[in-house]
């Protein structure tokens, strides 16, 4: 049978069943070994929302799906005891880092072999592309770093609208800030995304 906060998470993902998410991350920061497990049922969608798009600017032959990429977010997160999480939102924004650096990782690796000529992409190419290559995806995650040196949560944007699909609302909602506040710092970083990118 399904329950009422299971509902209402069907309905609306990002907005319902906060409250119950908040509570397992508070006691995940306590360092209580059920709390993640129990969280993960809840957030799974999400996750996998996540998940698709940022495997969706991989070639299709990539050898990652997205249930393993979740996986292998899974085991990082659980195993790094020195992660807190401040809110729902800063959960969302650290497991879309991840999935990014786990990408990052393969496409570095399987580009160790192929050293060339710098690719010179468009921000457009980069994130809309349905087949971007493995080093366009080392470029943007280069641009994205130094982004974050300068700008933390413009970088953060980025990841979550671009990688993470999650509409201004959403990004507004879960990290509780003015949606016009994320349109005008999204608006900010992919013109420095672009101009990063187009050097």
């Amino acid at each position: 049978m399904q329950t009422q906060a299971a509902a209402e998470y069907e309905s609306n993902p990002f907005s319902a069943g906060n409250e119950s998410i908040t509570v397992l991350l508070s006691r995940v920061n306590t360092g209580d070994p059920q709390a993640f497990t129990n969280l993960v049922p809840l957030i799974y969608k999400d996750l996998h929302r996540i998940a698709e798009g940022y495997l969706r600017h991989e070639l299709s032959g990539h050898t990652l799906q997205a249930t393993a990429l979740i996986h292998e977010l899974y085991l990082r997160v659980a195993s790094d005891q020195a992660l807190t999480y401040r809110s729902r939102g800063h959960f969302f924004a650290l497991a879309a880092r991840t999935m990014r650096r786990i990408l990052v990782d393969h496409a570095r690796a399987r580009n160790a072999a192929k050293r060339g000529a710098a690719l010179k992409v468009s921000l457009d190419e980069s994130l809309e592309s349905a087949q971007p290559r493995d080093r366009m995806l080392v470029l943007l995650d280069d641009a994205l770093n130094e982004l974050a040196k300068q700008d933390e949560g413009q970088a953060q944007l980025i990841e979550m609208r671009f990688f993470g699909k999650m509409t201004a609302e959403d990004i507004a909602n879960s990290l509780d800030i003015p949606v016009h506040v994320v349109r005008r710092e999204l608006r900010r970083a992919q013109a420095w995304l672009r101009r990063e990118m187009g050097a």
